[in-house]
């Protein structure tokens, strides 16, 4: 059987795949509360004493990809610092630390980042992990960011589309003859797209790979799927979900905005309906979980997983948690 060697290939490879979304901390907890109010950290800061071992361990478990976003600056207006690392070097630490597991943007700011640098960092990241990056990127949203960056926010549709271009042909078309940007690969940037990006929905499905979709219900998924197919065919729709598991396995869902609590046959049967909604993968955010983080990733990997990854990529992954 040939091995998927390519991320987006890998990303979708048995027709689903379900993957984590950074912080790996659940400090949207009100025990997580108070613990971060005595260690006088920010609203939104997560606590990040165990992430390089939680980073591993989703690693060995068989998911399928680790997302982390782009927060250059925090405000406390939006209350939420994500995974607080500057986001290419932390991918750059994460690829070091990790073997299998594919690197997800979701997504980077383009218009506010210096279009070269950006393309040095990606192409970096992309040949340090083995061809692991998935580079979702975004126009952003937050208009105070780009005055401090010298940036136009107005234009930043603009802006999205020239730097799309330059990540497309690695700058070779805006450089004086002799110059380039290394390292090379014979392989292209995996580039998705986290809305719309203040273009069509028809320019983003004929130069974006894949849709990173705001979290939502099957119905929401249902009807955006069909969006993004009728723009972009067959390329990857992934999305996420804010996951409270409850201990017991068949405790009943309940939905709360961007996700669900639930035990695991609930979260398997919304699984399975946004598997059918067309959906590709979905990101597990826990940020909300009120149990431990790695006994609830041991009991995806042991119960839902294997429901959903390929036979031969599950035995692989419980190999590695074991070795």
């Amino acid at each position: 059987m040939r091995i998927p060697t390519m991320p987006l290939e890998r990303l979708t490879a048995g027709g689903f795949s379900i993957g984590i979304e950074a912080p790996l901390d659940n400090d949207w907890t009100p025990t997580a509360e108070q613990a971060r109010c005595k260690a006088a950290r920010l609203p939104g800061e997560p606590d990040l004493a165990r992430h390089a071992e939680l980073a591993q361990l989703v690693d060995r478990l068989g998911f399928r990809a680790l997302w982390i976003r782009d927060v250059p600056l925090y405000d406390p207006a939006f209350g939420d610092a994500a995974q607080v690392f500057e986001v290419f070097a932390y991918l750059g630490y994460l690829a070091g630390i990790t073997r299998d597991i594919l690197l997800g943007t979701a997504a980077v700011v383009l218009p506010i980042r210096e279009p070269l640098l950006t393309l040095k960092s990606a192409a970096t990241i992309q040949k340090l992990s083995g061809d692991r990056l998935l580079l979702g990127v975004a126009s952003g949203d937050r208009p105070v960011e780009y005055p401090l960056f010298d940036r136009d926010f107005a234009g930043r549709g603009t802006a999205f589309r020239e730097q799309v271009a330059l990540l497309r042909d690695r700058a070779q078309s805006s450089l004086p003859n002799g110059l380039t940007v290394l390292p090379r690969s014979a392989a292209p940037l995996p580039l998705l797209v986290a809305g719309l990006a203040q273009q069509s929905p028809a320019w983003i499905g004929e130069h974006m790979d894949g849709c990173l979709a705001y979290p939502g219900t099957p119905r929401d998924h249902e009807r955006r799927v069909a969006a993004w197919r009728a723009v972009a065919g067959a390329k990857p729709y992934a999305s996420f979900i804010h996951l409270d598991l409850a201990e017991r396995a068949d405790a009943p869902m309940q939905r709360h905005r961007f996700g669900l609590r639930g035990g695991r046959d609930a979260l398997i049967e919304e699984l399975q309906t946004l598997r059918a909604a067309g959906v590709d993968h979905v990101g597990l955010h826990l940020r909300r979980n009120q149990r431990p983080l790695d006994q609830t990733l041991h009991e995806i990997a042991e119960h839902v997983l294997p429901l959903f990854h390929s036979a031969d990529a599950t035995a692989t992954a419980m190999e590695n948690c074991n070795a």
